[in-house]
């Protein structure tokens, strides 16, 4: 079903990250120009723009973690670094010019659903106001810092900063660093600053599941029969695909594969880790995959350090230059880094968003974010949502969902052209019957005995991992239902009402 070229349907995208590039890029390729990406900040990258301390990478291989439209041959290592992901999506971006159509700087507040116009009314934060038939939300997950509020922070003299605002302006030579978890970025930046720095206390909260990432670096010689030969790139980016998919199993409780696992996690903790002690306070007390498993070389590694430290206990409060922990001890530190994840179940936040009848979208998420496939939302009309609810992964590539959404949003806005209607709404008892069936599969993956975690909200809800295989997800995105969704006919009355405020070309002028 082809989508009219000629549509003048404007679509407002939110965030310049891989969703909203994406789904631009595919826009463009449909010869789709009636489109703009807002972007808080003066560049584009999301995630990978905001983390850019020390030994930044990502954790999913480097051929599996791009376009599959776009692969990318020239990779420097198997994992790539932060920088070299910048450098791709900046490339795509210009690749397929899609800068003229992002408006830096420009942070939205909220949208409202107008229902006799079938549009969306959006306002940015400096009150200005945006229409746009179609609203997408590709924010994600992982874009709001989440900074523990320990008491006596106030009374803290020294630097602290959060990892994804890493500060370059401080020189953590002879300083002692206390660095607050253990987790993702945690186990990525300790190994860089340990070398330079006087001393670096790292506060475990709990223990995490590590497996060794093997990093390599590619050869000249590799990366050019890569670019010579894209069947056996693509076949490489298959066999990667896989190898990933097949651990799916191990967030099922106690399977085979995850007892597996879990032996050999621990066989190079112990292998590694010299201190007998210390070999005792890594080992986690939650299934593996109930938490992020983390992946490294040099972690472990550099715990054998004189000057690194694991202090198990809690931290009790902040003070002038230290931190009490609640054993009663006082460990002074000259620098506190945060490396303590994102708000991450608090979805489109601080966004206000309200859909028909004035709804607000975090009144319909009070009990946890949901949407069907992390896509739609009962009472929004015309919103889509990119790395929405559920949609999170712990085994493979997001990059896979992200394309399997673009794919689902555009079978919708086909089938909005092909058949004439302003507006497509889910029914509430299709969002209700996915809510109950996803929660109910969710009972039974390991997140579901794992206490605290950044998957799931305060209460136990899990909203932010997909429940099943990334091939179940293809499959159910594949195409949209238009069955599932209430349609409205066009209405001519409110073509007046619907004057375009921003086109291309006056987003490519902001930018």
């Amino acid at each position: 079903m082809p989508l009219n070229s000629r549509a003048t349907r404007r679509i407002a995208i939110i965030g310049s990250g891989f969703s909203g590039l994406c789904l631009g890029i595919q826009l463009k390729r449909l010869g789709i120009d009636s489109f703009t990406i807002f972007e808080k900040s003066d560049r584009l990258g999301g995630t990978w723009r905001d983390n850019t301390y020390p030994g930044a990478a990502c954790d999913v291989p480097s051929f599996s973690y791009c376009f599959s439209f776009e692969q990318k041959t020239d990779w420097s290592r198997k994992w790539a670094p932060q920088s070299e992901i910048m450098e791709y999506m900046e490339h795509c971006a210009k690749k397929y010019d899609i800068l003229r159509h992002i408006r830096f700087r420009t942070e939205i507040a909220g949208a409202v659903w107008d229902e006799a116009a079938s549009l969306w009314r959006i306002r940015t934060t400096k009150n200005e106001e945006i229409l746009a038939e179609v609203l997408v939300s590709g924010v994600g997950q992982l874009n709001r810092p989440n900074v523990p509020k320990f008491q006596g922070a106030e009374k803290f003299k020294g630097v602290s900063f959060h990892s994804a605002r890493w500060r370059h302006d401080i020189d953590l030579t002879g300083k002692t660093v206390g660095v607050v978890g253990n987790a993702a970025s945690a186990i990525q930046f300790i190994p860089q600053i340990a070398p330079k720095a006087a001393a670096v206390h790292v506060f475990q909260r709990s223990a995490n599941w590590m497996l060794p990432r093997n990093d390599l670096a590619y050869t000249d010689d590799q990366k050019r029969r890569f670019a010579r030969n894209p069947v056996r790139t693509r076949l490489y980016r298959w066999l990667i695909y896989f190898q990933h998919e097949i651990n799916w199993p191990v967030f099922r409780r106690n399977s085979f594969l995850s007892k597996r696992m879990e032996k050999l996690a621990e066989s190079y903790m112990r292998t590694t880790v010299k201190d007998p002690k210390l070999q005792v306070a890594l080992i986690p007390d939650y299934p593996i995959g109930g938490k992020r498993i983390l992946i490294s070389d040099d972690y472990y590694a550099s715990l054998n350090r004189e000057n690194v430290k694991v202090i198990t206990s809690g931290i009790d409060h902040l003070e002038e230059n230290a931190v009490a922990t609640t054993d009663g001890r006082t460990i002074p530190v000259d620098v506190l880094i945060y490396p303590t994840g994102f708000e991450s179940t608090a979805f489109l936040a601080p966004m206000a968003i309200r859909g028909r009848g004035g709804r607000l979208l975090q009144d319909e998420w009070k009990g946890g974010a949901r949407a069907y496939l992390g896509i739609s939302v009962a009472g929004f009309p015309n919103l889509f949502l990119m790395y929405g609810p559920n949609t999170n992964l712990g085994h493979n590539s997001i990059i896979f969902m992200i394309e399997c959404q673009t794919n689902y949003i555009l079978d919708c806005l086909k089938r909005l052209d092909a058949g004439g209607f302003s507006a497509m709404d889910l029914r509430r008892e299709v969002m209700d019957e996915f809510d109950a069936s996803q929660q109910k599969e969710l009972q039974q993956r390991v997140w579901a005995f794992t206490g605290k975690s950044w998957y799931k909200t305060d209460d136990g809800r899990i909203t932010n991992n997909w429940s099943g295989s990334t091939i179940r997800y293809w499959w159910k995105t594949l195409h949209a239902n238009p069955s599932l969704y209430q349609l409205e006919a066009r209405r001519e009355s409110g073509t007046a009402d619907t004057s375009p405020t921003h086109d291309a070309d006056a987003a490519h002028r902001a930018a």
